[in-house]
C-alpha cells in the first residue's frame, strides 16, 4: 500500500461520509461492524443496480453483508474482522465512477462479488488506486482484460458460447434478442462462435432497450425471423435481456400463438427458477429450454454452506436468493477473498497485498463450484482478448416439468469456443 493511500484512510473517513449523502450513490455498512484507522478490520466494497428500470441486483450487495455478519461472529477473516460497504451504481456511469472513487476514498482493500455494466468508468478509477476487482459478473469485456480484474466466472462469453454449442444440433433459425448497448454489442457473435462450431449458421441480431415495459413489436418480429424458410428443426428464440427477459417471455407468450413451433433459450442472469414460476412452471413458453449457467444448480449440495449463511443472516430477507446468479457469484468471490486473506498468514492485509498473493499464482478452491481458479495473463484466451477469463467452465440446464435441472452431468468446457469468436 502507498504512503497517500496509507495517510488518507483517517483524512478522508469524513469525507467519506460526506460523499454518502452528497455524491448521488447508494451507501451502506454492515450494521454493528465497526472499523477504521488504526484497527485490524479488513474494508471492503461490493456493488450492485438497485432501484433502477433496467437490470437490479440487490441480493449481491445484501448477500455481501450478511456474510460478514456470519464471518464476524466465527472469528472473521483470519483473525480480522470484515467490514463491507455498498454501493448503487443505478446503472449508471456517473453513479459507478462514484463508487469506485468512494472503494478509494475509503480505502478498501478490495472490491468483491459486484455487478456494474460500466467497467469503463470504474475500473480506471480501482487501477489508479490499485484496488482489486474481485468476482465481478462478467457482463463487459473490460472485466476479462484488466490486470487488476479476477473475474470467477465466464462472464456473458462463456454463457453465450455455451449456449450456441447447446442449440447447434436441433434449431432452425435462430434469433438473438439482447439490449441495445455497448455490452449487448458483445453478445451475437458470442452465441454465433457457439453455433458455427456446430455447423449452424449464425443468428439473427436483433436489439432491444433493455429497459421496455412491454415487447409485442420485438416478439412477433423475433418470431417471424426465427419461422422464416424451410427447416426440419423448430426455430429458436434467445432473449438475452437480464431483468427484462421475463417481460419479453410475457410478450412472446401472447405472440407465440399465430406462428409455427419455436423453442426459446437464454442464459443463467436473463432467466432462474422464480422467472420460470412466473411465466407459467410446467406451462412456462421456457419449457424444455436450455439454460447455460456458471455453476451447479441451485439444488446441488455444493451450495449448502452459502445457504446455511442465507438461513442464520439473510432469513426474511427478499433480496438474497440462493438461486439468483449473482447472489451465487458474490458468494465465490467472497470465497476467494477469504483463502486469500488465509494466505497471507501474518502479513498485513492491503489491496497490494491481496493482489501479490493473486499475481504470484495462488490457487484457489471453491469446494467444486467452478474449477480451481487462478489468475495469469498467460491465459488460453489472451490471443482473442480475453486474457483474465480463467474460468471458461459452464454448465448446461433445462426447463423440464416447471423446474430448472441439469441437463448433463459435470461442465462444458468453452474455451475452443471461443478461440473462434470474432468479437473485435
Amino acid at each position: 500500500m502507498t504512503g497517500r493511500r496509507r495517510i488518507s484512510r483517517t483524512s478522508l473517513s469524513l469525507g467519506a461520509l460526506a460523499a454518502c449523502a452528497s455524491l448521488a450513490v447508494g451507501c451502506g455498512v454492515v450494521p454493528g461492524v465497526t472499523g477504521g484507522s488504526g484497527d485490524d478490520t479488513i474494508t471492503v466494497m461490493t456493488w450492485a443496480p438497485q432501484d433502477t428500470d433496467a437490470t437490479n441486483k440487490p441480493g449481491m450487495p445484501a448477500l455481501a453483508q450478511a456474510y460478514a455478519r456470519w464471518v464476524n461472529e466465527h472469528g472473521g477473516l483470519s483473525g480480522h474482522q470484515l467490514k463491507v460497504l455498498t454501493c448503487n451504481d443505478h446503472n449508471d456511469s456517473v453513479a459507478a465512477a462514484k463508487c469506485a472513487r468512494r472503494a478509494v476514498q475509503e480505502d478498501v482493500v478490495a472490491v468483491v462479488g459486484s455487478y456494474s455494466q460500466y467497467a469503463d468508468s470504474f475500473l480506471p478509477v480501482l487501477e489508479g488506486a490499485g484496488i482489486p476487482y474481485i468476482g465481478g459478473y462478467g457482463i463487459t469485456g473490460e472485466e476479462f482484460t484488466s490486470p487488476l480484474s479476477y473475474p470467477v466466472n465466464g462472464g456473458q462469453p462463456a454463457l453465450l458460447a455455451g449456449l450456441g454449442a447447446a442449440l447447434a444440433d436441433g434449431c432452425g433459425p435462430v434469433t438473438l434478442v439482447r439490449p441495445d448497448t455497448i455490452a449487448g454489442d458483445q453478445l451475437a457473435p458470442l452465441l454465433d462462435s457457439g453455433l458455427t462450431a456446430g455447423g449452424h449458421a449464425g443468428a439473427q441480431d436483433q436489439r432491444a432497450a433493455e429497459d421496455a415495459t412491454e415487447y409485442g413489436g420485438q416478439a412477433d418480429r423475433a418470431l417471424r425471423r426465427s419461422t422464416e424458410g424451410v427447416s426440419t428443426e423448430p426455430g429458436c428464440v434467445v432473449p438475452v435481456l437480464g431483468d427484462r427477459t421475463d417481460t419479453f417471455m410475457d410478450s412472446f407468450r401472447r405472440a407465440r400463438d399465430a406462428y409455427a413451433e419455436v423453442r426459446t433459450a437464454t442464459v443463467l442472469g436473463s432467466v432462474d427458477q422464480s422467472t420460470v414460476n412466473a411465466t407459467g412452471g410446467a406451462s412456462s413458453p421456457y419449457e424444455g429450454s436450455y439454460v447455460t449457467g456458471w455453476y451447479p444448480v441451485e439444488t446441488d449440495e455444493l451450495w449448502d454452506p452459502m445457504k446455511k449463511v442465507i438461513k442464520e443472516k439473510a432469513f426474511g430477507d427478499n433480496r438474497v436468493d440462493a438461486a439468483d446468479a449473482g447472489v451465487q457469484t458474490t458468494w465465490i468471490a467472497y470465497t476467494v477473498l477469504k483463502k486469500v486473506v488465509a494466505s497471507l498468514g501474518d502479513g498485513e492485509v492491503t489491496a497490494d497485498a491481496i493482489t501479490g498473493a493473486l499475481d504470484d499464482g495462488l490457487e484457489i478452491d471453491t469446494g467444486g463450484l467452478t474449477p480451481t481458479l487462478h489468475w495469469t495473463f498467460a491465459a488460453d484466451l489472451a490471443s482473442v482478448g480475453f486474457p483474465r477469463l480463467v474460468n471458461t467452465d459452464v454448465t448446461l440446464q433445462v426447463v423440464r416439468e416447471g423446474r430448472l435441472v441439469s441437463a448433463r452431468n459435470g461442465f462444458l468446457d468453452t474455451v475452443g469456443t471461443l478461440r473462434n469468436a470474432d468479437v473485435t
